[in-house]
C-alpha cells in the first residue's frame, strides 16, 4: 500500500534520506527544507514518526534565572543577610530599632524576622538574640548569595541538574526569587522503511485542500494532489452564541400558550399587599404574609388604593359581603392592604386584569418573576418565575381548566397528568397538577376556580378558572436537572452542551 506523503513530510524524509544515519535537530531541518517555521517541522516530523518513516526523541531541560525580587537580592543583598548584619554590628537590636532604620522596607519587616528565626535567631523582649554558633548562619548566607550569583551569571539561565538541589528548593519557595523556563529538544532519525520511499515518491506536488471557482476556471488542479480527509475522525463543535436554556423554555410556553389561543399580560413587580393578597381572599393573618415569606418595602412603604376597593375586600374579608361567604371574621386593615411589596406570585396580574375587564371573556396568561423570603437550597430560590393563566367566560367549569392543562403539558412533551383535589384560599374547587417523570407523578402547580369573594368585589359574573406553575421546576423536568441552582450558574461548559429548546 503506497504511503501518502504531504508535500512537507516528503522534503524533510528527501533531507534525511541525505544523511541516513544521524538524528536531525529542528534547527538543522528549518535550515535544509528552507521552512522558516518550526511548527511546520515538527508536524511533518510527527506525521513520519506516525507512518513509520522515522523515529522521534524529545528531550525536555529546565533553565532557572533570577525572578525580579531575586536581581533586587543579587544587587542589593539577600533581606536575611542584611539583617543578619544588621544585628551582628548594631548595639540596639530591638524591633523598634529596627522599625526605624534603614535595613529593609516596612512590608519587609515580618519576612524578614521570619527568615531570621528559621536560621535559628530568638526575638526575646523584643530584641533579637544570635544564637552561639553565629559562624553557622554567615556560612548559610554567604551559600545562598554564592547561588544567585551563579545563576546571574549565565543570561540563558542555568540548568536545573548543575544547581544545588537544597538550594533550589530554598528558593522555590521565595516569591519571584527565582523563575524558569522550560526547554524540549526534538530530535528525528529516518528508518528503514523511510530509507526504502522512492525518490519518485518524494516529489512535491501542489496540494489542494480547498476547491474553489476560480481553481477550477484554470488547469493547474490536474496535475495536483488533493488533501486528504478522514470522514471517521470526530470535528470540533462549533462555538455558536444561543438563547439561555431558561429563555429558551419561557419562548417555547409562550408559543404554545399563543398557539391554543391565549393573550400575554405582565404587571409590575412591585404591588400592594392588597392586590396581591387581600384581593385573592388571603386572610391578613395569613402566615405567608409575615415577613418570612414577603419581602415588604420600605421605599415605598405604601401605596395608595381606592377607598372603594378598600371598602369591599374590607367588607368581603369581615364578614363575606353579598356573596354569601362569612369571611374570615375579624377586623381588617387598609393600613396593611396598601404596604408596598415584592409580588409573591403572577396571581396578581390576572386580578388587576379581571378588574380593569370585568365583563369581557378572555384567556389570558403571563410568565413573570416573583419574589418570596425563602432559604436557597437545590429546590428553592428566593427569586423565580411562575406561570400564571385564566379563562374567563360565561360557562366555564372545571373540566374545561382540566383538559387546557392537559393539552398544555401534552405540547410540553408530558402527556400523563393526572390532578389532585387540594386547597387555596382563592379558589374552590381547588387542585393540584403532577406530571409523570422517570416513573414518578411529580407536582408542578396548583390550579382551581376562584371563588365568588375574589371575583363579586371586582364587578365579575362569569367563571374565572385559574392555574400557576413554577417555571424553574417545569426546567429541572425538561433539562433533567436535580438542582435549581444549575440555573442560575455562569457554567459556560454546562450552557454550552444544553439543545436549544
Amino acid at each position: 500500500m503506497a504511503v501518502e506523503l504531504n508535500n512537507p513530510e516528503k522534503r524533510m524524509l528527501k533531507i534525511m534520506q541525505s544523511e541516513n544515519d544521524r538524528d536531525w535537530t529542528v534547527s538543522e531541518l528549518c535550515d535544509k527544507t528552507k521552512f522558516d517555521d518550526q511548527a511546520i517541522i515538527v508536524g511533518a516530523g510527527q506525521g513520519l514518526v506516525e507512518k513509520e518513516l522515522a523515529t522521534g526523541t524529545e528531550n525536555e531541560k529546565t533553565f532557572w534565572k533570577l525572578g525580579k525580587e531575586g536581581v533586587k537580592a543579587n544587587s542589593n543583598g539577600l533581606l536575611e543577610m542584611n539583617l543578619w548584619e544588621w544585628v551582628l554590628s548594631s548595639e540596639d537590636t530591638s524591633m523598634k530599632s529596627l522599625q526605624s532604620s534603614n535595613i529593609v522596607e516596612k512590608h519587609e519587616v515580618g519576612i524578614g524576622v521570619g527568615l531570621l528565626k528559621s536560621l535559628g535567631v530568638t526575638l526575646e523582649g523584643g530584641c533579637f538574640i544570635p544564637p552561639e554558633n553565629k559562624e553557622n548562619i554567615t556560612s548559610i548566607l554567604l551559600e545562598r548569595k554564592g547561588f544567585l550569583e551563579f545563576i546571574n551569571s549565565s543570561e540563558q539561565g542555568v540548568l536545573e541538574s548543575e544547581l544545588n538541589n537544597d538550594m533550589l528548593n530554598h528558593f522555590k519557595n521565595r516569591k519571584n526569587l527565582l523563575t524558569y523556563t522550560d526547554e524540549i529538544t526534538r530530535t528525528w532519525k529516518i528508518t528503514k522503511k523511510g530509507l526504502n520511499i522512492s525518490p519518485k515518491t518524494l516529489e512535491e506536488k501542489m496540494m489542494i485542500a480547498e476547491i474553489t471557482p476560480e481553481l477550477l476556471q484554470g488547469d493547474s488542479w490536474k496535475n495536483a494532489e488533493f488533501k486528504p480527509y478522514d470522514v471517521s475522525l470526530e470535528s470540533n463543535t462549533p462555538l455558536s452564541g444561543k438563547p439561555h436554556p431558561m429563555q429558551s423554555l419561557i419562548e417555547r410556553i409562550r408559543s404554545i400558550f399563543l398557539e391554543m389561543g391565549f393573550t400575554e399580560i405582565d404587571g409590575d413587580y412591585v404591588q400592594t399587599a392588597g392586590w396581591n393578597m387581600d384581593a385573592l381572599f388571603i386572610p391578613q393573618d395569613h402566615p405567608a404574609r409575615e415577613m418570612q415569606d414577603t419581602f415588604y418595602l420600605s421605599n415605598p412603604e405604601s401605596i395608595p388604593i381606592d377607598d372603594e376597593i378598600l371598602t369591599q375586600w374590607k367588607s368581603i374579608h369581615e364578614h363575606g359581603g353579598d356573596t354569601g361567604s362569612l369571611g374570615w371574621g375579624g377586623g381588617f386593615s387598609k393600613d396593611i392592604a396598601q404596604k408596598g411589596l415584592l409580588r409573591t406570585h403572577t396571581t396578581v396580574n390576572t386580578v388587576k386584569y379581571i378588574s380593569e375587564n370585568p365583563n369581557k371573556p378572555c384567556r389570558v396568561f403571563g410568565i413573570g418573576r416573583v419574589f418570596r423570603n425563602e432559604s436557597i437550597d437545590r429546590t428553592h430560590l428566593p427569586e423565580f418565575h411562575q406561570i400564571e393563566g385564566i379563562i374567563m367566560e360565561p360557562g366555564a367549569n372545571l373540566p374545561m381548566l382540566v383538559t387546557t392543562l392537559k393539552t398544555f403539558y401534552e405540547k410540553m412533551g408530558y402527556p400523563e397528568v393526572r390532578v389532585r383535589p387540594a386547597y387555596f384560599p382563592y379558589t374552590e374547587p381547588s387542585l393540584e397538577i403532577e406530571v409523570k417523570w422517570r416513573g414518578q407523578w411529580l407536582e408542578l402547580g396548583g390550579a382551581g376556580i376562584f371563588r365568588p369573594e375574589v371575583t363579586e368585589p371586582l364587578g365579575c359574573s362569569s367563571p374565572v378558572l385559574a392555574w400557576g406553575m413554577g417555571l424553574e421546576r417545569l426546567a429541572m423536568l425538561v433539562l433533567g436537572l436535580d438542582d435549581i441552582r444549575q440555573l442560575y450558574i455562569s457554567d459556560l461548559e454546562w450552557l454550552k452542551s444544553q439543545p436549544v429548546l
